[in-house]
């Protein structure tokens, strides 16, 4: 089960963020991936937000696009019980300035952003080459597969 909440001020230029549409994209996403029972949480946050957890938990001044904290390890061989898959936390505003520069569209970055997120959160990584190439073949693929501009 995916939930998506947003803790964007009213204010902010993207606090209106489809959520409905990427919570499809994160269900989506989990079933292609034969993810395990369990619940996922999608929160789309403002610069100074991301910029707090960037720093608290990767070390790292200033925001990003997309942080995930898986919370329990996936374990297969108790498909009855739900698990706290984890979160994926997404800044619009960093992703909007990243479809930009590379002239993309910000809901394909989204997109990406999210699809990005929940492979971290099932044990994808990019740290070596080797795994960085198989992820982002991953991602090319489902967003071939999932996503429809």
């Amino acid at each position: 089960m995916v939930f998506v909440g947003t803790e964007l001020p009213a204010t902010h230029p993207e606090a209106g963020i489809e959520t409905s549409r990427w919570e499809k994209l994160a269900t989506a996403t989990l079933q292609a991936e034969n993810a395990p029972n369990g619940e996922l949480n999608l929160i789309f946050v403002d610069e100074e937000k991301m910029s707090e957890l960037n720093s608290t938990h990767m070390g790292k001044k200033g925001p990003t696009d997309v942080l995930a904290f898986p919370i329990d390890a996936i374990d297969q061989t108790d498909a009855d019980t739900p698990q706290l898959l984890g979160d994926v936390i997404i800044c619009p505003a960093i992703a909007r300035q990243s479809a930009k520069t590379q002239d993309k569209e910000f809901e394909e970055e989204i997109a990406l952003l999210v699809l990005h997120g929940i492979l971290h959160i099932l044990g994808y990584d990019h740290a070596y080459s080797d795994d960085s190439l198989i992820m982002k073949r991953r991602e090319k693929q489902l967003l071939a597969d999932l996503y429809a501009s």
